[in-house]
């Protein structure tokens, strides 16, 4: 059962746990000034104090409109008992999985929970939480403030910027050099994504110009190559797309490759033979990957 509960009762310690979403919280502006909240705020109620945990868009939008007082519900009384709570009514909450990562770490550090008992009380594996915990774990804390304040698309770290750590030695620091120059920019994924390939692998004179903040000139640089220029021979157009392809593949495959989920014996029986075959490519794959990156370098 719901009761309306003051909002200066509620206690904001997890409102940096939840990812922010100007736009979506608009609608819920909008929503509650024509139809009120509809949907409780969800919490702890801890003998000292009222947790907030879920709820925090319309708790702002309240604030905005005036009210002093929202719908609540108690999911107990004990901090991590309401987060496992909130945790396993996923999907219907729909935690993002930076979200899910935050309290798998608040659940693991603050009130020390074993890898298992988080595993068992979410009825997740011990490689799901492990996970979530290593995401958290490899960002600084200027990453996740920049992340949870939604100025930079969690997509575009997840998807564009980590492999870049995996398969180029990129540093923690040097991603944050990066996401803070081009967060808060409105910027499309796909820029994200071109900006990302200038910083991360262009020539200096590019990653110099992203770094002054010159984004707009680095992105008409990278948008002015053509993906099929005129001019190329059939056979050189065929090389390009295959180069293109093989920097999408050599991401993803880097990625995956740190996934725990690979376990079967078949797999590793596959997956040895494959991996030898590439290495022993690799020194002449390396060779003439240079040798035209260099040449290409001379025109």
């Amino acid at each position: 059962m719901s009761e309306n509960v003051e909002l200066s009762s509620l206690n904001l310690r997890y409102e940096g746990y939840r990812l922010r979403d100007d736009a979506g919280e608009a609608r819920v502006l909008a929503s509650i000034a024509e139809r009120g909240i509809e949907e409780p705020l969800e919490g702890v109620d801890t003998p000292g104090d009222r947790f907030l945990l879920d709820g925090f868009k319309r708790r702002r939008s309240a604030a905005k409109l005036g009210l002093h007082s929202v719908p609540y519900v108690s999911l107990g009384e004990e901090e991590a008992s309401g987060i496992v709570a909130l945790m396993r009514a996923a999907p219907n909450k729909s935690l993002q999985i930076l979200e899910q990562a935050k309290f798998v770490v608040e659940l693991l550090t603050i009130h020390g929970m074993s890898v298992a008992d988080v595993a068992e009380s979410l009825s997740r594996s011990k490689s799901w939480v492990c996970m979530r915990r290593n995401l958290i774990d490899e960002m600084s804390e200027a990453i996740q403030r920049i992340l949870f304040r939604g100025t930079f698309p969690v997509y575009s770290y997840m998807y564009t910027l980590r492999p870049f750590m995996r398969m180029n030695s990129v540093t923690t620091k040097q991603l944050e050099q990066f996401i803070q120059q081009v967060a808060g920019k409105r910027l499309s994924v796909r820029d994200i994504e071109l900006l990302a390939d200038g910083y991360f692998r262009g020539p200096d004179s590019l990653r110099a110009a992203i770094a002054e903040g010159k984004l707009n000139w680095s992105l008409d640089q990278m948008k002015n190559v053509p993906e099929d220029p005129t001019g190329c021979s059939d056979n050189e157009r065929v090389l390009l797309r295959e180069l293109q392809s093989l920097t999408k593949s050599m991401r993803r495959v880097a990625v995956k490759c740190h996934d725990r989920r690979l376990a079967s014996r078949p797999f590793y029986a596959q997956a040895n033979l494959l991996t030898a075959g590439l290495l022993s490519n690799l020194d002449t794959f390396q060779e003439r990957i240079q040798e035209l990156h260099d040449r290409s370098g001379q025109m």
